[in-house]
């Protein structure tokens, strides 16, 4: 898909409301932004307004997505209830949010109903699969016995930043198109990830070991891409800013002016 219209920086159009839910309940609980911050710069830089959405309280959540224009699914140090995939903790999988578990399938139900896009990062491209009856690698390490390392527990004691690694991405995906060919180096911080593809899912990255990096919905309505790294932390990156500023185009193509 070719790079959407967007609004940059210091436009003085109005910009589309993307919305971004909390990382957990708790650091909703206890006001830490500190993670939040770098997906909102990240949508404010690609032209769009920033909007935290509540895992706390889901009283007027309905209206509140009404008047949403696209998501971002951020990271979180949770993991997706293996209940909610059909299976059990294995003993790898760290304790599930369940109010982040559910504002996401909430959110996500609501963009593929009325065709709002969504990037999903990291947890959110799990929660993602999962929501359209995918299911999740509970431990990468300890399943798959990969020499590749991704996250930084991988490289050992001590290891200050995340891994970097190849992405093999498909020919004719989104995201070979915004990259301009088929390898891409991303940051890496996960220990789960696709197993199999849910329902509509197309399988769009790799890395090197087989290990799934992104998938994307294929015969939708809307945008919707998940992506196993952190683009919010890649902002000098030009793969990271196009992911950005194409959720923010594919709001604007949708025509965000006439939401509720």
């Amino acid at each position: 898909m070719a790079a959407q219209t967007h609004i940059g920086p210091g436009s003085d159009k109005k910009s589309p409301r993307i919305g971004i839910p909390w990382r957990t309940s708790q650091e909703e609980k206890h006001g830490k932004l500190a993670k939040l911050v770098k997906y909102q710069e990240s949508v404010r830089w690609a032209g769009g307004e920033a909007v935290l959405l509540s895992l706390l309280d889901a009283s007027g959540r309905e209206r509140e997505l009404a008047a949403l224009d696209g998501f971002v699914l951020p990271g979180s140090p949770a993991d997706v209830a293996p209940g909610l995939y059909g299976a059990v903790n294995g003993g790898k999988s760290a304790n599930a949010d369940g109010l982040r578990d559910a504002a996401d399938m909430e959110i996500l139900r609501h963009a593929f109903t009325e065709g709002k896009p969504v990037l999903a990062i990291c947890y959110g491209c799990q929660i993602l699969n999962v929501s359209l009856g995918g299911t999740l690698v509970q431990d990468i390490a300890s399943e798959l016995m990969t020499t590749v390392a991704h996250r930084k527990e991988d490289l050992g004691p001590g290891a200050a930043e995340d891994p970097l690694h190849e992405a093999i991405l498909e020919t004719g995906s989104v995201l070979a198109g915004l990259a301009a060919g088929t390898v891409a180096w991303v940051n890496s911080s996960h220990h789960q990830a696709v197993a199999e593809p849910g329902k509509g899912l197309r399988i769009t990255a790799r890395a090197r070991d087989g290990v799934v990096e992104a998938v994307e919905r294929a015969g939708g309505d809307n945008w919707v891409v998940g992506v196993q790294w952190h683009p919010e932390k890649m902002p000098e990156d030009a793969l990271a800013q196009k992911l950005f500023r194409e959720l923010v185009g594919a709001a604007v193509a949708r025509g965000y002016g006439s939401r509720a």
